[in-house]
């Protein structure tokens, strides 16, 4: 597997565990969110490698969501 299919993957499994994470609410959503967050600078730097500018918008605003969450989470 080559880096970028890593990056594509990871980002995509990791943006799934945040979904189910936050959807079960089960008091891992701060979890969750770090997940998120992970998953978007992972697909970012994937989108941004292969030049994919939409989804690499995308994630930004994932980003911010992600640490907004977490920093919600705590306020």
């Amino acid at each position: 597997m080559n880096f970028n299919k890593l990056l594509e993957w990871v980002g995509v499994l990791t943006a799934i565990l945040y979904s189910l994470f936050v959807a079960f609410n089960i008091g891992l959503e701060f979890l969750g969110f770090s997940l998120l967050l992970l998953s978007a600078i992972l697909i970012g730097i994937w989108a941004y490698r292969l030049k994919h500018n939409g989804i690499l918008l995308l994630q930004v605003f994932y980003a911010l969501a992600g640490i907004i969450g977490m920093y919600r989470w705590f306020g």
